[in-house]
């Protein structure tokens, strides 16, 4: 049983990547579940609507995302009524939308967890804790567990994913744009990447134009970021699940 995980989709280029590249990924791997980071699929900078809509008609089944999922101001109402949409749960309790996605399938039923890193992110609550809670109130009828922590520091990323070793089939990082090559399989059976990294511009930084990245380190002056052009990239990984709920396999996938 394959899980194919993209990372975050980044303006009209990463859709457009994903859109060209999906179905040749789906069909290959034939997975059970096909999850991606939303989260700056609108221009860069948040999500919408029609831009989730969009992503779904291309056989995307749920949209994760992070601290970015709120620069849209229709998300708002948007999140509270679209399940397939997770923002992360250690956001204080009164924040809308949903952080657990069930997706039943033919041999289960796989939970996907979204959370966010603490370390040079924000004050949110405890991902450590926040998580032990979610997994404690999941449904009997879970058989698989793949979490999305949306975080900046690598250390951060790697401690949780051991904290929850073996109580998971998968973790996968997200948030810095830059595909780590540490794919592996933690020693209780947990898939395991620092960060998916993103679908979106390669001749960028983080999916921005360089020149205004640049621009801003040089005179530490506000700047209106904008989307890079040029080539694209996908990246992400597909994920091998075994029937006792953990991960046999995981392959990263860079496709241009």
């Amino acid at each position: 049983m394959n899980v194919l995980v993209l990372g975050d989709i980044f303006g009209r280029p990463g859709r457009r990547i994903v859109a060209q590249f999906l179905p040749e990924l789906m069909a290959k791997y034939d997975p059970v579940l096909v999850v991606a980071n939303g989260e700056n699929a609108a221009g860069g900078f948040g999500l919408t609507r029609n831009v989730a809509e969009e992503l779904f008609a291309l056989g995307i089944d749920v949209l994760t995302s992070g601290n970015h999922i709120w620069d849209q101001k229709e998300m708002y109402p948007y999140i509270s009524e679209e399940p397939r949409i997770l923002r992360p749960a250690n956001y204080p309790p009164s924040v809308p939308g949903s952080y657990v996605y069930l997706h039943r399938f033919a041999k289960g039923m796989i939970a996907v967890i979204n959370l966010m890193g603490r370390v040079f992110m924000g004050d949110y609550d405890c991902p450590f804790r926040t998580a032990d809670q979610i997994l404690a109130s999941l449904p009997e009828e879970v058989t698989h567990v793949l979490v999305d922590f949306h975080g900046e520091a690598t250390s951060e990323k790697i401690a949780l994913a051991r904290y929850l070793d073996g109580r998971i089939s998968a973790f996968v990082g997200t948030h810095t744009h830059v595909q780590t090559a540490d794919e592996q399989i933690l020693p209780k059976g947990t898939a395991y990447i620092t960060d998916l990294g993103m679908c979106g511009p390669i001749h960028s930084v983080l999916g921005v134009d360089p020149q205004v990245v640049i621009e801003k380190f040089l005179t530490q002056l506000p700047a209106r970021f904008s989307v890079a052009r040029g080539p694209a990239c996908l990246n992400g990984v597909v994920i091998s699940l075994t029937n006792d709920g953990l991960a046999q396999g995981i392959l990263r996938l860079n496709v241009q």
